[in-house]
Formats: structure tokens, sequence, C-alpha cells
């Protein structure tokens, strides 16, 4: 990544997709990556903290992450959702799968993201795989190198989504018409 951080590009995506304007129309679902605690012991005895990761989608080609932290768990759920739909993106879906293969990198953990045939399913592990179902995907093949701390998880997808270019730019960067590589495209992809 070089030392730009996801938070970044993500809100410059946000803003090249003007979706503060969409944003309050969109039917989002959350699902509860994970709720930690942690302690911090003070002269007066203990002192808990919880942080939540959260993934916020509409199933539709927009999805985001948020983490939250707080004295108590619902608090800190509460905050991860309202932190998620400041990260929202959206993301380019070909007939259930991505358009192309791509590599996500944050700190020591690399995704690879491919796409799949009709019917194979999301094939992906620990925090990736509510990612792509609340983004709307549902034939993706990924694999996981390195770290699998879900914040890190997180974070390369997110890295790997926001690298995904949709087909019609896609055609524009090769040369060639969008339905040539339509029809590329199912032949590798079977429908």
């Amino acid at each position: 990544m070089g030392g730009v951080s996801i938070e970044k590009l993500i809100d410059e995506r946000r803003k090249e997709q003007n979706i503060l304007e969409i944003q309050d129309q969109l039917q989002l679902e959350e699902r509860l990556i994970y709720a930690k605690r942690t302690t911090r012991v003070t002269k007066g005895g203990k002192r808990f903290s919880f942080s939540a990761l959260v993934i916020v989608g509409d199933r539709r080609g927009f999805v985001g992450f948020g983490l939250g932290k707080a004295r108590e768990v619902p608090i800190a759920i509460a905050k991860a959702i309202e932190d998620g739909k400041k990260h929202i993106i959206r993301v380019p879906i070909v007939e259930g799968t991505v358009p192309h293969d791509v590599i996500g990198h944050y700190g020591p953990t690399m995704i690879k993201v491919m796409p799949a045939r009709r019917g194979t399913g999301i094939v992906a592990g620990g925090a990736a795989k509510p990612i792509f179902e609340l983004a709307g995907y549902t034939d993706v093949l990924t694999k996981i190198l390195g770290s699998t701390n879900p914040n890190n998880v997180v974070r390369a997808v997110f890295d790997a989504l926001l690298k995904l270019t949709t087909l019609e730019e896609e055609a524009k960067l090769r040369g060639i018409s969008e339905e040539e590589l339509r029809k590329r495209y199912k032949l590798y992809a079977r429908v």
C-alpha cells in the first residue's frame, strides 16, 4: 500500500461516486465480524472496553466497514454501524461475480479475488465472506495469504474492491469493444 490509508482511498472513491447523495436511500444490512474485550489495569482495578467490527451493505453493489469502541458492547456495535455507513463504496458486479482478478494488500495480509462460474458460491474464509455477501456477489473465489487478523483481512478486501474496474473502463483501457470483452468474459466465467 505504500503508507496510504484505506480510509483515505475510500473517501476519495465516495467523492467520485457521489455516494453522499444516495446514501439515505440505501436499505442496509449489518453483519458483526467480531466484538472483543480489552482490559486496562488501573490502581482502582480493571477497566473493560469493547471494540466491534461491522460490515454494512445492501446486497446490490454497496458495501462498507466500520470499527467502534465503547465501554459497553451495544454502544460499540452502534458506533461501528455508524462508522460503516461513512465508509460505503459502490463495487462493480458482472453477472454475480467480480469483473476481473485483483489482489488486495493491507499490512501483512494479501488477498487474491477471482471471478467464478455461476453456481460456485462465495469461496472465502473468515472476515472476507460477509463482505462479498453484503456487497451482492453470488460467485467469487478468494485466497488469503499472510495474516488472517479480521481487521487486516477486511482492509485488504476493501483494497482489492477499490482496484476493481467496470467492464466499460476495462474495455476502454484495452482498446476493444465492450461486447467483445463481455464475450471473452463469458468464456472465462461461464453463466
